[in-house]
Formats: C-alpha cells, structure tokens, sequence
C-alpha cells in the first residue's frame, strides 16, 4: 500500500477545490468566489452561501487560506464583505489534488474509459 508523503495535504472536496482555484486568480470576497465559480463550471458548480462559507471556515482552521485584514481589502468597498487569499499551503492543496485527478485520468485512460489526450 502506497503511503502519503507527510507534507502532502489530503484529499480536498471539490468544492474546495473550486474555491481555492477562484483564490487562485486573486484575492476576493465570498460572492465574488460564487460567481467565480458557477462561471468557470458554466453554472454546473453552484454554492450556495452555507456551503461557502462551511468550507471557508474549515478552509481558515487547515490554514489554506486566511482573511484579509482590513487594511488588506480594496478601498471604498463594502465593509461588511470579508476577502480571502490563497495561502502557501492551500496552493500546495490544489496542486496535489489536481496531480490526484491527473492520475486517475491517465489510470481511466488505460482501460478506455476516459478521452485520449488531444
């Protein structure tokens, strides 16, 4: 049995792994991330705000992303909205689930079960 290297981080949601690409592009508030998500996955990936906001407050305590600071945030804009960024170990995150998925297409690929390359 395979062991995991132990700086790898786990296997992630896809709804964090949605979450944490949107960060990716920069830093942004909760909406701005739902929106950034039903866009990328042409309305398919919907979140609904409990969602959102479950994963980001799990996503805060694993240390993948954090908040930022008031002087952080873009001036003139809501104070209420809250902004996040993606932190070192949340891009570690995403790229270790994205190696993840890459291996089991190639593994699909094998037995014809997925689209050969282009």
């Amino acid at each position: 049995m395979a062991s995991r290297q132990p700086e790898e981080p786990s296997q992630i949601s896809h709804q964090v792994f949605h979450i944490l690409l949107a960060l990716a592009a920069g830093d942004q508030h909760g909406y701005a991330i739902m929106q950034d998500v039903a866009s990328r996955t042409g309305g398919k990936l919907r979140l609904s705000p409990g969602t959102l906001y479950g994963s980001i407050k799990r996503m805060l305590e694993q240390g993948f992303v954090v908040e930022l600071r008031e002087s952080e945030r873009p001036k003139h804009d809501d104070e209420r909205r809250r902004y996040y960024r993606l932190t070192a170990l949340g891009r570690k995150a995403v790229w270790a689930e994205s190696r993840r998925m890459a291996n089991l297409l190639e593994q699909a690929r094998v037995y014809g079960m997925a689209p050969k390359r282009a």
